[in-house]
């Protein structure tokens, strides 16, 4: 999986945590989704950012 699906899956798992009212483990859940949302999306924003700018392995 790359790194914009793990975004999604950690999206939708906060989304559904919020659907259950952010109590007991859904609060938990959605803290780990938003965090992992969070790294994943900057990830894959530099990823992109250095695919734009060339900056890359050498073949």
């Amino acid at each position: 999986m790359d790194l914009l699906t793990w975004a999604i899956v950690a999206l939708i798992v906060a989304v559904v945590a919020g659907a259950l009212g952010f109590t007991g483990i859904a609060r938990g859940a959605a803290t780990i989704a938003r965090i992992l949302f969070g790294i994943f999306l900057v990830i894959a924003v530099i990823l992109f950012l250095m695919v734009l700018l060339g900056i890359g392995l050498a073949t």
